[in-house]
């Protein structure tokens, strides 16, 4: 791939006014988990040593496009600031960042920005938590699962693919999987179904932007989760 700067518009003025930190992951690899799932393997000694991990800690990647290049988030996977190294996975759709990703060769080099991602685990611990999401946000999710242990969770997770299925989840208990009918509308339908009196539990979304505020809607009605305890952001928009 090109060396060739591009420009970052209004984006890149905006994260340098918040001021964001900017690094530089290296292409060292590729593991194909399905056809429709691609991770890239990447050292970036620099970030891991400066940043503090959390969970379900992302990234600011700028992905080319021509003359100018466009910010995309992804979460950190399997990052070991011992060894300088991280993973970034892509579910593969016809998009940007996944045409970056499909041509991404060794020595390919990816800037990333860290600005805005600041999720710590609550205080005091929740009695358990409502995770919803696709496998776009499945990396987060498995970064949380990984920090909360052996709490209580009851995960919904959205499939595009026959094959989504297969991905790895670090729990295999409690974890619904529902395919995506209708704009989201199913995922959103089976979230409201299994609803319970959750008031004191965490509710985590990351879906697209219409299903993530269905979701956060029946976090507050139906599972009558406070808003101080429900965190939504939006990973896509539909």
């Amino acid at each position: 791939m090109s060396d060739q700067k591009t420009s970052r518009g209004i984006q890149g003025a905006l994260v340098k006014l918040w001021r964001g930190g900017d690094y530089e992951m290296t292409v060292t690899g590729r593991t194909e988990i399905t056809p429709n799932y691609l991770r890239l393997h990447f050292t970036a000694p620099e970030l891991l040593n400066d940043r503090p991990l959390h969970p379900t800690m992302w990234v600011r990647g700028w992905f080319p496009d021509g003359a100018k290049s466009h910010q995309r988030g992804y979460t950190l996977v399997n990052p070991d600031p011992a060894a300088g190294t991280v993973d970034i996975d892509f579910a593969m759709h016809d998009g940007l960042a996944t045409r970056w990703a499909q041509q991404a060769k060794a020595g390919d080099v990816l800037e990333v920005t860290v600005l805005g991602s600041n999720f710590s685990l609550p205080e005091p611990p929740p009695a358990g938590y409502v995770i919803v999401g696709d496998t776009a946000s499945l990396p987060a999710i498995n970064s949380l699962l990984d920090a909360i242990g052996d709490a209580p969770a009851r995960v919904f997770l959205e499939s595009a693919h026959d094959d989504d299925r297969e991905l790895p989840i670090a729990r295999d208990a409690d974890v619904v999987w529902v395919d995506r009918k209708n704009a989201g509308e199913a995922l959103v339908e089976a979230v409201r179904s299994a609803a319970f009196d959750a008031s004191d539990h965490f509710g985590w979304v990351a879906c697209d932007n219409r299903t993530t505020r269905a979701v956060a809607k029946l976090f507050r009605e139906e599972y009558q989760i406070p808003r101080k305890s429900i965190k939504a952001q939006a990973y896509w928009s539909a």
